[in-house]
C-alpha cells in the first residue's frame, strides 16, 4: 500500500533547479536529456580511470545487481532531469571507486588483511540523536569516522592531492541543500563531517542508498554484499594509519543487525532511543523530501507499511530473549540533550571504554560551539504523515516500555 505526497504543497523549487527540469521537458522528456545506460556507464567509468577494468570480486555479483538497479530505476524512479543527473553521477563515482579500490587492493594484498576491531555502531530512527551522537564519537582520540571526503574519494588518483577530494566531497555533499534548502534543517551534510554508512557502501549497488533516492520497489538490497563492501572500503581507508576503532552510524543496521554482528563480532552498538512520536513522523518526512529533490511524483509507503515501528518492537523482543549478542548499549535522546559529556562517558562505561578527560573537552566546545538551528527547524507533525498519534503510542507501547522511553508529549 502506497500514497503519493503533493511535496510541492510544502516546498518550492529553487528557480535553477525547476529551469533544469524544465530543459527536460522541453525535448520530450528528462531521460533524453540525461541517460542512464548500464554499459556506458561502465565503460565510462573505465575511460576515466585510464583504462582500469577491474571492479572487484569482495562483494559478490557487482554487476548484476548494478544492471538491475539501474533498469529499475528507470522503470519506476520517476527520475526528473535534475535528479537524473544526481543519480548518473552517483553511478558513475560507485563504478570509479569500485575500479581504484580494487587496483588499490591488487597493488597491496595486505589491505585485505586489515582487521576491523571493535567498531563502535550507532542505530536508531532518524531524529533519534544519531548524527550528534555520531559527532561526538568522533572528537575520540582513539576513534575514527569517516569523513564525507574519504567515503566518497577513498583512493588518490591521477595525482589528485587531498584538498582537491575534499573538494570533490564538498561539492557533492552540500548540492543536496543547494536543489533543496529545506534539506539542510532535516540532515546537514559536510564533506568534514562524518557520513554514514549508507553513503560509504554506494558504490556496492547493493544497500540502503539507492532505496532511500528513489521509488524502486522491485529491486531488492543484498545486505550482505553490502557488507562485504562495507569492510574492504574500512580496510582500504585504514590501511597504513594508526590502529583507532572506526565509529560508525546509519539507522538501517536495524534492518539487519545479525549481518552486523556477523561481520564485526566484536562490534559495540550503540542504540538511540526517543519517543516514535516524534522518530517515526520524521522518518517519512525525511525520506520523501530525499525522494523529492529527484523527482516531482514522489511515492511513500502508508504510515503503518513502513516498517520501522516494527523492526524496533522486534529488536526490543529479541533483546530481552537474549538472541542477540550482549553488546548493545542505549542512549537515550533526553538524556543526550541533557548533558552530552556525561551521556557518552555513561556509554563508554558500559561498553568498558575509556572516556578521556580530553575527549570530554572536546564535547564542551563543540556543542559550545555548534549552532542552534543554523538551518532552521525541521517541522513536521503525525497526523501530516498519516499516523494517528493514540494509535502509535499503543503499537509501539512494547518498545516504548521495554526501554523506559521519556514521552515527549
Amino acid at each position: 500500500m502506497s500514497t503519493r505526497k503533493n511535496l510541492s504543497e510544502l516546498y518550492t523549487r529553487p528557480d535553477w533547479v525547476r529551469r533544469i527540469n524544465a530543459m527536460g521537458d522541453s525535448v520530450g522528456g528528462p531521460e533524453r536529456m540525461v541517460c542512464l545506460d548500464a554499459e556506458a556507464l561502465v565503460e565510462a567509468s573505465i575511460e576515466s580511470t585510464g583504462g582500469l577494468r577491474d571492479f572487484g570480486a569482495f562483494d559478490g555479483d557487482w554487476r548484476k545487481r548494478f544492471d538491475s538497479l539501474v533498469a529499475e530505476l528507470e522503470a519506476t524512479g520517476a527520475l526528473n532531469t535534475l535528479g537524473r543527473l544526481m543519480t548518473r553521477q552517483e553511478l558513475l563515482r560507485g563504478l570509479r571507486t569500485r575500479l581504484l579500490i580494487t587496483h588499490a587492493r591488487n597493488e597491496n594484498p595486505a589491505i585485505a588483511q586489515e582487521k576491523i576491531e571493535a567498531p563502535l555502531v550507532i542505530t536508531g530512527s532518524p531524529r533519534s540523536g544519531t548524527s550528534i551522537l555520531f559527532e561526538l564519537l568522533s572528537l575520540d582520540p582513539n576513534a575514527r569516522a569517516p569523513r564525507g571526503w574519504e567515503a566518497l574519494h577513498p583512493v588518490p588518483f591521477g595525482g589528485a592531492s587531498e584538498s582537491a577530494r575534499r573538494a570533490m566531497g564538498e561539492c557533492e555533499q552540500e548540492f543536496w541543500a543547494d536543489v533543496q534548502p529545506e534539506f539542510a534543517a532535516i540532515h546537514e551534510l559536510r564533506s568534514d563531517l562524518p557520513v554514514e554508512c549508507v553513503t560509504l557502501t554506494l558504490p556496492g549497488f547493493s544497500g540502503g542508498h539507492w532505496h532511500m533516492i528513489a521509488n524502486i520497489p522491485h529491486w531488492e538490497a543484498d545486505y550482505a554484499a553490502t557488507m562485504d563492501y562495507h569492510r574492504a572500503l574500512l580496510q582500504t581507508l585504514q590501511f597504513g594509519g594508526p590502529a583507532r576503532n572506526w565509529a560508525l552510524k546509519t539507522p538501517l543496521y536495524l534492518a539487519f543487525i545479525d549481518l552486523l554482528f556477523a561481520t564485526y563480532p566484536d562490534a559495540w552498538v550503540i542504540h538511540t532511543h526517543r519517543d516514535p512520536l516524534k522518530t517515526e513522523p520524521s522518518s517519512m518526512s525525511t525520506l520523501s523530501t530525499v525522494r523529492w529533490e529527484r523527482s516531482d511524483d514522489v511515492e511513500m509507503p502508508e504510515a503503518h507499511g513502513s516498517g520501522l515501528g516494527d523492526m524496533m518492537i522486534l529488536l526490543a523482543k529479541r533483546r530481552a530473549a537474549g538472541e542477540l549478542p550482549d553488546r548493545i548499549v542505549d542512549s537515550h535522546f533526553t538524556e543526550l540533550m541533557a548533558d552530552p559529556a556525561v551521556a557518552v562517558e555513561k556509554l563508554y562505561g558500559q561498553m568498558n571504554r575509556t572516556f578521556l578527560g580530553e575527549h570530554a573537552d572536546a564535547i564542551r566546545r563543540y556543542i559550545a560551539e555548534k549552532p542552534k538551528g543554523k538551518f532552521g527547524r525541521h517541522t513536521y507533525s503525525a497526523e501530516e504523515w498519516g499516523f494517528d498519534p493514540h494509535e502509535l503510542r499503543e503499537k509501539m507501547r512494547p518498545y516504548t516500555d521495554y526501554y523506559g522511553i521519556a514521552l515527549e508529549g
